[in-house]
């Protein structure tokens, strides 16, 4: 079942990169009682989201901020070695946006939210999307129709409807 707005998000373990190697990383403990916006990509360096939808979260960071946000979440279903790649590549990690891994799809499939383009050699990966969290309820909900736009799921997009 997929999520929608109002939906509570379930508890999943992701994984980020810590100073000692990947950690584990409880969604549940991420959202209680904070406001957080997560977004997620099919793939790290892939096209659309290496040069749209990362850099339109770094370009809105401090935006996120001023409206009380807590935390700006990256999730791919990438490995956590990939990731803080990626968010060095990308100045998302010097952005602030914390970049977690749900290597094993556990997140993405709870929310209903898995699809595998197998051509493109990308399985069990994550719709596109973006919302605003509140206390573990999804109070914004804006998944995109196509994994190749990034036009609602944005960081502009999302503000704009905040």
């Amino acid at each position: 079942m997929t999520i929608s707005q109002g939906s509570t998000l379930p508890d999943a373990k992701l994984v980020q990169m810590g100073a000692d190697g990947p950690e584990p990383v409880q969604m549940a403990d991420k959202l209680k009682g904070r406001k957080v916006v997560i977004f997620a990509v099919p793939g790290a360096f892939t096209p659309t989201c290496h040069s749209a939808h990362v850099p339109s979260f770094v370009r809105t960071k401090d935006q996120f901020d001023a409206k009380g946000v807590d935390e700006v979440i990256c999730v791919s279903c990438n490995d956590p070695f990939v990731m803080k790649a990626w968010g060095e590549a990308t100045g998302a990690t010097e952005a602030g946006i914390t970049m977690l891994a749900d290597a094993s799809s556990e997140f993405t499939r709870a929310i209903g939210m898995e699809f595998d383009a197998a051509p493109a050699g990308l399985v069990a990966r994550s719709k596109r999307y973006a919302m605003l969290v509140e206390d573990g309820k999804v109070t914004l909900w804006q998944p995109e129709e196509s994994p190749g736009t990034c036009e609602i799921s944005g960081g502009e997009a999302l503000l704009d409807n905040m």
